[in-house]
């Protein structure tokens, strides 16, 4: 965190949206670091209740857009009692989401800091079984009176999607890019488009958050908040708890990976009928999806936005993929594990 410049339009927009005056001598606007967003985050210092102002990146539509879908997204989900932070309002002219500060605590920092304590690892499984039974609620809450027309980017999680966002980006942006692979791109093309037939088969009509990790989970007096779920979109069951169980950010050992699992269903049960066989079938699909998608990201974040933060995690999520496709009902797709270990001979040279 550093300090920024003084900016009195941003305090003046602030008393204007929350009918308070926001003195300089008072507060103090702090500049937080994001992960992977070019959005501009400002902590501010010394205001009751705890506030953060979120501005778009850049005066672009897109970045005016995902503002907005931020702000309209977030208050759904708050009216839908889904553990999000509070939304106090947009400010038209700028775009920028005035919001509840959660603080410097994410799950995955608790993740870091617990491992060598005693006790921790218990704490740990307690706040992730708390995230998953939260999760079950957003998905199933979230989708209810769901406007698709708040999505800035896509309203729906489909083939499409699937192709070009997350296989075709990890062909093109780890693949291609990063270790510059001699690929037989038409044999994985069609294996991309049978995974992406698969994966689609997985009813989406349920709210889906995309980004749902260890970074973007906040913790508060021991509860958990989501946060970034400004690319909500509507979609399947299995990819945010895929999203959540194989984040390369934690590591989650298979045991804990599985209890969790069985912890989803039994919560999941609480609300719907769904065939637990066929949600465990289709957790599989879309989390190798997801798996590509996060190697396409962490690669273009490394080499093209130049953040070496990500480049550490992409041995242990080309680990995952590997391990996935290791599965028997990954056998479908022998061109994808041969380009995954080519990837993995390839990468291993570089570390």
């Amino acid at each position: 965190m550093s300090p920024v410049e003084h900016h009195p339009s941003i305090l003046a927009q602030l008393g204007q949206l929350l009918g308070q005056a926001w003195p300089a001598q008072e507060v103090e606007l702090v500049s937080l670091l994001p992960d992977g967003s070019t959005r501009t985050f400002l902590r501010v210092q010394g205001a009751e209740p705890p506030l953060l102002c979120v501005l778009p990146a850049g005066e672009d539509a897109g970045g005016r857009a995902e503002a907005a879908s931020f702000y309209r997204i977030g208050r759904h989900l708050r009216r839908q009692q889904v553990a999000v932070p509070r939304i106090y309002g947009l400010i038209e002219e700028s775009q920028m989401v005035v919001c509840e500060d959660l603080g410097d605590d994410r799950l995955h920092d608790l993740l870091l800091r617990g491992a060598g304590q005693g006790g921790g690892a218990a704490v740990i499984e307690g706040l992730y079984e708390q995230t998953v039974r939260a999760l079950v609620r957003m998905q199933v809450h979230g989708a209810r009176s769901f406007v698709t027309d708040w999505c800035w980017d896509s309203p729906c999680y489909d083939q499409e999607l699937m192709l070009e966002r997350e296989s075709g980006y990890f062909l093109q942006a780890f693949c291609l890019d990063y270790l510059n692979l001699d690929v037989d791109q038409a044999l994985v093309w069609e294996e991309f488009r049978k995974l992406a037939r698969a994966a689609a088969g997985a009813p989406a009509d349920f709210f889906l958050h995309r980004d749902l990790q260890s970074r973007n989970i906040m913790v508060r007096d021991g509860a958990i908040h989501f946060i970034d779920f400004q690319g909500g979109r509507l979609g399947p069951l299995g990819y945010d708890l895929a999203s959540l169980l194989l984040d390369p950010y934690a590591a989650l050992e298979p045991r804990l990976a599985e209890h969790l699992l069985n912890i989803y269903l039994e919560e999941l049960d609480r609300y719907l009928s769904y065939d637990h066989q066929q949600f465990r079938l289709e957790y599989q699909l879309l989390g190798l999806q997801r798996n590509l998608q996060i190697l396409g990201a962490f690669a273009f974040l490394s080499r093209v936005r130049q953040k070496p933060f990500f480049q550490h995690y992409l041995y242990p999520a080309l680990c995952s993929l590997l391990a996935l496709l290791a599965g028997s009902w990954a056998a479908a797709y022998p061109g994808l594990r041969a380009l995954a270990l080519q990837c993995r001979n390839e990468l291993e040279k570089q570390l």
